[in-house]
């Protein structure tokens, strides 16, 4: 030691600022109450001897001094001895720069002010108190800061166990359970390594200090391992090897209710003041409150997921002739709206005819109303479409629906009705994405379709009249609808969006499963505050045995020649798909319903005749009209010729049957016809 500081009874210390290490004389050891074997030259193991607070004064007062470009600082602090008293010290510090300025060391003296400051001890212990009371206030607002971003009961123990909210808390290791019927679920325990076996779940009445402070409602400071072995023989054994010197177990009370307990462990302290009391009284008040918080966000996720998931088809029919995989992805979890849950929607319709029509939607908002506007679009949807309307008007109907239920919300939609059969798609958009088409060799292109307002705003300007493009499904192609979710990323306009989705397409999974699968991990990785919802129809490469046909004739009024035709076409077709047997049959039904079409309607008749495999082969045929009078069977006249029609339909066919078609009806029949050799 320096001479003159031994004369004046001074520690010495020289603080390296860029390696960290602060060397210290043995003056300087004696008046921390060290001994060079328990000390490492790293300033944080003087936390042993420096309380908390006086700590975190102490960084405070250096870091300013630095940062504003002093010369040296000085400061009073207390020390905690070896023997738990406590002890006025001072220190000074001048801080050396290089020549830029830079602080590089800090060379200073540090001295026992116990005596100087004896006749201070009144006004000091009142400055204490005030400092005591500004370091409650600033942990409680430090921790109640970080607390505020957490949403989950995960978030709320992931804040508590980060090294620097154990830093703010003071504790070395922490301990929280909550209260489940009747019984303790231990949640968080750390640092790794302080789990004691036998804790995970324990009753209420078990002699544990959590229990004990859920069934008081009162704190339980321990300040001493003697204290702690002597009250909790049960418990002590599993945490002697962890150096545990005092302990604060503090009840988590909501409304006057216990909704579980927290403990924290200390192991460089014995003893609690009132003022450190205080803070932990207040802390665990905060950390109640958030944990609440957690709890009822958590409660209201499974209700709105729940309400998602009832919301969306809970099962897709199968599609003859097409494979379809379809995945919803919530929104993440503490993205901008905070709730993982959104308005997109998929669904996939049976038609009549074998059609199939498949909606993809985006209900503007991400909370449970947008859900629950979603599920009734979804419903109206699905009803318009199976009353057999044209698409531009199953979206026009869905737009006014939405503007007169009780919302502002609008949504965009895209719905595609197909006939596999033909491949034909005809796709009405409104305000959607474009769909995506894979073709067999894996590349894939974006299919711009013409669109529309989205619904609600079409109804609200007046402009119900949805364009409808046309897509050719070819056999091994797919048709990929999706939601903006899977398209939008952050910093990138749509289009880039869409050019990175194609190009995942293109290199993803050849079947739709794999590929939607593959999608949704893409998704999954980036994140985002959207959720997304995908539907892919593929449509299947004919059996060569088994492959149909279908031919469709338009017979206007008035036109003799039309019908004539369309008997001749419906006859060739019979006999070239090989039921040459019934071709009397069908062709006698057909002309049937055809005539009373072009008799009792003031439009124009539409035959359609398809081979339809399967469940057995048979022919269907199916004549449309713009009338919504449905046929009835009528008594045969005296003559014998009216009212025959519906009953030679009902004796020469297997089966028939009447459907309705948007503004007009369909009357259909089938015959069983043998299979192909």
């Amino acid at each position: 030691p320096d001479p003159i500081l031994a004369l004046n009874r001074m520690g010495g210390f020289d603080w390296d600022l860029d390696t960290g290490l602060l060397h210290m004389d043995a003056l300087a050891h004696d008046i921390f109450d060290v001994r060079p074997d328990e000390y490492d030259g790293h300033p944080e193991t003087l936390s042993m001897r420096v309380p908390p607070a006086e700590g975190l004064r102490l960084d405070t007062l250096v870091t300013q001094a630095i940062k504003d470009g002093s010369e040296n600082y000085g400061a009073y602090f207390r020390l905690r001895c070896r023997d738990g008293t406590l002890r006025w010290t001072h220190t000074q510090g001048y801080i050396r720069r290089d020549d830029t300025g830079r602080p590089r060391r800090i060379i200073g003296i540090v001295r026992d002010a116990t005596q100087e400051l004896g006749d201070l001890a009144e006004r000091q212990d009142a400055a204490d108190l005030d400092d005591a009371r500004r370091e409650q206030t600033n942990v409680v607002q430090l921790t109640t800061a970080a607390l505020a971003h957490a949403r989950t009961v995960r978030d709320v123990i992931d804040v508590l166990k980060d090294t620097h909210g154990l830093t703010h808390l003071g504790a070395t290791s922490l301990v929280m359970g909550l209260v489940e019927a009747g019984r303790i679920r231990l949640v968080a325990e750390g640092p790794e390594g302080s789990f004691v076996p036998g804790t995970l779940v324990t009753r209420i009445d078990d002699p544990y200090p959590m229990s004990e402070v859920v069934r008081t409602l009162s704190p339980r400071f321990i300040e001493s391992p003697e204290e702690f072995a002597a009250g909790y023989p049960v418990l002590w054994p599993g945490l002697a090897d962890l150096d545990i010197t005092s302990a604060a177990y503090l009840p988590l009370i909501v409304q006057a209710r216990p909704i579980g307990a927290m403990g924290l462990l200390y192991g460089d302290r014995r003893g609690f003041t009132p003022e450190e009391r205080n803070i932990l009284v207040a802390l665990g008040s905060s950390i109640a409150q958030s944990l609440q918080r957690a709890m009822f966000y958590e409660q209201e996720k499974d209700i709105a997921q729940g309400l998602q998931q009832a919301m969306l088809p809970r099962t897709i029919p199968s599609v003859p002739g097409a494979d379809v995989a379809v995945r919803y992805r919530a929104a993440s979890v503490g993205g901008a709206h905070g709730r993982d849950i959104g308005g997109d929607w998929y669904d996939l319709i049976p038609l009549p005819g074998g059609r199939v029509g498949a909606v993809i939607g985006d209900v503007q908002g991400h909370d449970t109303h947008a859900a629950a506007v979603m599920g009734q679009l979804r419903i109206v949807l699905r009803a318009y479409a199976a009353e057999g309307h044209p698409p531009a008007t199953v979206m026009a109907r869905a737009s006014v629906f939405l503007r007169e239920l009780d919302t502002e919300r609008f949504a965009t939609c895209l719905y595609a009705e197909a006939d596999l059969s033909t491949g034909v798609v005809q796709v009405v958009r409104a305000g959607h994405l474009d769909p995506l088409l894979r073709a067999p060799d894996g590349t894939c292109r974006r299919v711009s379709v013409p669109g529309g307002l989205p619904l609600g705003l079409s109804a609200e300007f007046g402009s119900l009249a949805y364009p409808v493009g046309t897509i050719e499904l070819d056999p091994g192609h797919t048709l990929l609808l999706c939601t903006d979710g899977l398209v939008e990323q952050p910093g990138a306009d749509l289009d880039d969006g869409m050019k990175t989705l194609t190009a995942l397409v293109t290199e993803g999974p050849e079947g739709v499963r794999e590929l939607a699968g593959r999608l949704i991990e893409v998704a999954d990785e980036r994140g985002g505050d959207d959720d997304v919802a995908l539907l892919l129809l593929h449509r299947r490469r004919p059996d060569s045995r088994q492959s149909g046909g279908r031919i469709r004739q338009h017979v206007a009024p008035g036109d003799p020649q039309a019908l004539t035709h369309a008997r001749h076409i419906l006859r060739t077709a019979v006999r070239s798909w090989g039921a040459r047997d019934r071709t009397d049959e069908v062709e006698l039904v057909a002309d049937e319903l055809i005539t009373n079409a072009l008799l009792h309607t003031e439009g124009a008749a539409i035959l359609t005749l398809r081979v339809l495999v399967g469940a057995g082969r048979r022919l269907r045929v199916e004549v449309e009209d713009s009338s919504s009078a449905l046929p009835r069977r009528r008594e045969i006249g005296e003559a014998g010729v009216a009212g025959r029609g519906l009953l030679l339909v009902d004796r020469l066919t297997d089966m028939w049957g009447v459907e309705a078609r948007g503004g007009g009806k369909c009357v259909w029949c089938e015959f069983v016809v043998p299979e192909r050799p």
